[in-house]
């Protein structure tokens, strides 16, 4: 029996930026604050692009609280989503092709949520990583780190703790 040929790197590529653009499209608040993620292999980065209802102080001017804490969240939660995501998209057959029809695993659920405020939001665009520390069946700990100009020098930082969705569904 012959050997199926692997698919080109570059189809390969197009299929998981696609499966991640659909996942991010998914969710409405996402969309409203503007976050895109940028992929390179299973590692994401968030970007929170300037927008001028971002500011929550205009004398500073300086990004709103609410709005850099969502960020680290969804950054989170999109971390964690994506890891299961990647991990059906990587195992082929039935879990590979409902995520090629569009059918996402649920969402993680926030169980809390800290952030830490390190420095003003400057009104420009802000980037986020999040690195998960666990990750079991039923629940996961995440770290997420945001900054702007310099990576070395975070604007916030955040640690979650999330309900993760049974495995069976999705």
């Amino acid at each position: 029996m012959a050997r199926p040929r692997p698919e080109p790197v570059q189809v390969v590529k197009q299929r998981r930026d696609a499966a991640l653009a659909r996942m991010v499209e998914a969710v409405p608040y996402i969309r409203h604050l503007g976050v895109v993620f940028d992929r390179r292999g299973d590692e994401l980065t968030a970007q929170l692009p300037y927008d001028e209802k971002l500011i929550g102080n205009p004398m500073l001017p300086a990004l709103h609280g609410g709005a850099i804490g969502a960020f680290l969240e969804i950054t989170a939660i999109m971390e964690l989503a994506w890891a299961l995501v990647w991990e059906r998209m990587e195992g082929g057959g039935p879990p590979a092709a409902a995520i090629e029809a569009g059918q996402f695993p649920p969402m993680p659920k926030t169980i809390d949520f800290t952030v830490d405020y390190l420095r003003s939001g400057l009104p420009r665009d802000a980037y986020a990583r999040a690195r998960v520390n666990r990750s079991g069946r039923r629940y996961a700990s995440v770290h997420v780190e945001a900054w702007q100009d310099n990576r070395a020098r975070l604007m916030a930082q955040a640690t979650g703790h999330f309900l993760m969705p049974p495995s069976g569904d999705g």
